[in-house]
């Protein structure tokens, strides 16, 4: 007796059929196969110190995967020898950054980023577009008229609010969390090399 029922045809073993099942079954692997290598290559080349992530794999002659890695990562970078860029989401201790707490990053005199150009550190949100604030105040960097401390150090102040006196070295932070990206152009030997490392946002106590 013949089938008639309506799913009948799609269960209905064929050559040709079974050639697009098999078709379409390993296209479907192969993209979750590649999806899964960028992503691990992704995590694999990044490189972690004080909570900051950075890598050197961008902006130089690689294989397909680590460059749709860094595409994923960090789209439209520079060869680490014109700049350096490092992102961070949480503080010195790991915790994720908190918009409604205050943070710090400490700058031992003669600590700041080593470069031949500029250094700037940026807030935005987690989705890395820029959040707006009253100020319309969204990064500081060595030519944004930072004020150095009594012993030649430098902090940079993450609140919600300006700190009294320190307005120039103040980055408001937006409500919920957010991350910060510290870029460093024309990086100087020892950020390449790896001796020098960005300090943590540390949570005021």
């Amino acid at each position: 007796m013949r089938d008639t029922r309506w799913w009948s045809p799609l269960v209905r073993r064929s050559i040709p059929l079974d050639i697009v099942q098999g078709v379409l079954v390993g296209w479907g692997v192969m993209i979750l196969v590649i999806g899964l290598l960028i992503t691990t290559r992704a995590q694999s080349m990044m490189t972690t110190a004080n909570g900051w992530r950075s890598t050197q794999a961008c902006g130089v002659p690689s294989d397909w995967v680590t460059q749709a890695a860094c595409a994923q990562t960090l789209p439209a970078i520079n060869a680490p020898s014109e700049a350096m860029y490092w992102q961070a989401t949480v503080d010195g201790n790991g915790t994720k950054l908190d918009g409604t707490r205050s943070y710090t990053i400490h700058f031992p005199q003669d600590g700041e980023p080593p470069v031949s150009a500029f250094w700037s550190i940026t807030i935005a949100g987690l989705n890395r577009l820029m959040v707006a604030n009253a100020a319309h105040k969204y990064s500081v960097s060595d030519h944004s008229g930072l004020v150095a401390n009594g012993d030649g150090s430098l902090d940079i102040y993450l609140q919600p609010t300006a700190p009294a006196g320190h307005e120039a070295n103040w980055l408001p932070t937006p409500g919920g969390g957010f991350m910060l990206w510290l870029r460093a152009y024309e990086p100087k030997p020892p950020i390449l090399d790896g001796s020098w490392k960005p300090l943590a946002a540390e949570a005021a106590r």
